[in-house]
């Protein structure tokens, strides 16, 4: 069966409470534990903004991850069953030109599987 487009995606109103705690450590990493709950602080405040999957890749400058990822894998399983996934969770980079996915990477990748061209709600600081 051809996945793609085989079914698009059921998106949460908002971000789930635990995608935040996984930003900020993922972002802890890149910045210094302050900043890095600055930034999740603004992105608890964001507004969701609809954005393509292509275009979210393109700008992170990220790699899909391969099909025999696990978490890929149980959003694959969400997708098809209608389960409402998190939106994503970017941080703009001006310095390098690029979009950090703070949280939301493999769902990023499940989309991406099913609809290149697939709408994703995020919140982008």
């Amino acid at each position: 069966m051809n996945m793609r487009k085989a079914k698009q995606p059921t998106w949460l109103p908002d971000a789930e409470e635990h995608d935040f705690p996984a930003a900020e450590s993922y972002l802890a990493l890149i910045y210094s534990g302050k900043r890095a709950a600055k930034i999740v602080a603004r992105l608890k405040g964001a507004g969701i903004v609809q954005c393509k999957a292509k275009d979210i890749f393109r700008a992170s400058q990220l790699s899909l991850l391969g099909i025999s990822n696990s978490h890929i894998e149980q959003n694959r399983q969400k997708i098809k069953a209608g389960t409402g996934l998190s939106p994503i969770l970017l941080v703009r980079d001006e310095q390098n030109r690029k979009v950090i996915v703070a949280d939301g990477y493999h769902r990023l990748c499940a989309v991406y599987e099913f609809d290149e061209d697939a709408w994703i709600p995020c919140k982008v600081v």
